[in-house]
C-alpha cells in the first residue's frame, strides 16, 4: 500500500463505526493464559453484542515451561498470524495481558499481514487489547499502519466486574470515532497548551522495553498516552529517563497520563511526572483514565486527534481531548 492509502486506512473508523453485528471477530492470547471460565465469559459478551466469535486454537493450551505464557510462542503467534489473515476477519481481540506479546514480533512475516490487513469491504481490520499488547499496536502501528483500540480486554476481571468497562468498549466497536472525548473524571492539567497529531503509546514499561527494536525507531510526532501498573516511582522513574535518552519523550507535541494502578503512591507518581514531564515545553495531562484502573477509558491508537489544556483545567472545565481533528 502506499502512503496515501495507508492515511486513508488510519482515518477509516472516523466516520463509520468499526464494527457491525454479523462481523467476525478472532479471539487471541498472545501474552499470558487465561482459563475455560474467562474466555467462555468473553465470547458470550461478544456473541451477545451479535458478533461472529471465532476462538484461536491454542487459546487454553499450557506452556510447556512457563506457566506466565499461553502456550509456547511458536502457537502464540500462529493463532495472532491465522486470525489476521482470515479473510473473513473484521477484528482480532487479545483476551488478556500478563507478558509474551513482543516475544512474537520477530517471527511474523509483516509484509504477509500487510496484504491481509483489509476486511472483506476494504477498510483495515482492527486490533483490540491493553496493557502487555502494547507491544503489538506498536507492531502493528509500524509495520501495517492501521488503526488499533487499547482497551480493556474482555478476559479479565475488571471486564466482568465494571459494566461501564464493558459498554465504552462496546461503543468503540459500534460507533464512529470522530470528535469523540475521552477526557476521564479525574483529569487534571500538568501543562497547559494545545498539540494535535498522531495518538500513540500504551503501558509506559512495554516501551521502554522495546527501545532498540525496529519498532522503536519510527517515532511520529504527536500525542502520547503512557500508564502502567504494580511499579514503584524509580522503575517509573527509569522508564521515563530510557524514553526521554531515545527521543520518544522530546518527539512528543503532548503528553496523557493515564492510570498508576498500585504503583507508588499518587502523590509520588505525579510529583515525578511532574518533575520529567514538565520542562518539555508541551501540555501534559494526569489521570486521563486509560490503563488499568477500574474503570478504564479506552482510547485509540494510530489516529489524529487533538489535546487542549487551560491553565488549572480539569475534567469539567478546560480539557479537550477529541479524536479524529488536527491542527
Amino acid at each position: 500500500m502506499n502512503a496515501p492509502a495507508l492515511a486513508a486506512d488510519r482515518a477509516a473508523y472516523l466516520d463509520s463505526a468499526p464494527l457491525k453485528q454479523g462481523d467476525r471477530v478472532r479471539f487471541v492470547s498472545p501474552s499470558g493464559p487465561g482459563s475455560a471460565e474467562s474466555l467462555e465469559r468473553a465470547v458470550g459478551y461478544y456473541r451477545d453484542w451479535g458478533l461472529d466469535v471465532v476462538v484461536g486454537d491454542h487459546v487454553l493450551d499450557p506452556h510447556p515451561r512457563a506457566t506466565y505464557l499461553a502456550g509456547a510462542d511458536e502457537v502464540r503467534r500462529q493463532d495472532l498470524v491465522d486470525a489476521w489473515c482470515d479473510p473473513d476477519t473484521d477484528a482480532v481481540v487479545c483476551l488478556r495481558g500478563g507478558y509474551g506479546a513482543m516475544r512474537l514480533l520477530d517471527g511474523i512475516d509483516w509484509a504477509c499481514l500487510r496484504e491481509a490487513s483489509s476486511r472483506r469491504d476494504g477498510r483495515p481490520k482492527l486490533l483490540t487489547g491493553s496493557s502487555d499488547v502494547t507491544a503489538l499496536h506498536e507492531a502493528f502501528r509500524v509495520h501495517l499502519d492501521v488503526p488499533t483500540l487499547f482497551c480493556p480486554m474482555p478476559g479479565n476481571d475488571v471486564f466482568r466486574d465494571v459494566e461501564g468497562i464493558r459498554d465504552d468498549v462496546r461503543r468503540w466497536l459500534f460507533e464512529p470515532w470522530r470528535g469523540r472525548s475521552i477526557v476521564g473524571p479525574r483529569t487534571e492539567v500538568l501543562v497547559p497548551g494545545r498539540a494535535a497529531g498522531r495518538f500513540t503509546g500504551g503501558n509506559l514499561s512495554l516501551l521502554a522495553m522495546g527501545l532498540g527494536s525496529p519498532e522503536a525507531t519510527v517515532v511520529p510526532d504527536g500525542i502520547l498516552f503512557l500508564e502502567d501498573i504494580n511499579e514503584d516511582a524509580y522503575r517509573l522513574d527509569s522508564f521515563l529517563l530510557q524514553l526521554r535518552r531515545s527521543g520518544r519523550l522530546t518527539t512528543a507535541a503532548g503528553i496523557v497520563l493515564g492510570s498508576w494502578h498500585t504503583c507508588a503512591e499518587p502523590d509520588t507518581v505525579r510529583a515525578l511526572m511532574q518533575d520529567e514531564l514538565g520542562g518539555l515545553g508541551v501540555p501534559v495531562l494526569w489521570e486521563q483514565g486509560f490503563g488499568h484502573a477500574p474503570d478504564a477509558l479506552s482510547i485509540p491508537l494510530n489516529v489524529d486527534g487533538v489535546l487542549e489544556a487551560d491553565a488549572g483545567g480539569s475534567a469539567a472545565a478546560g480539557v479537550r481531548l477529541a479524536v479524529g481533528e488536527r491542527a
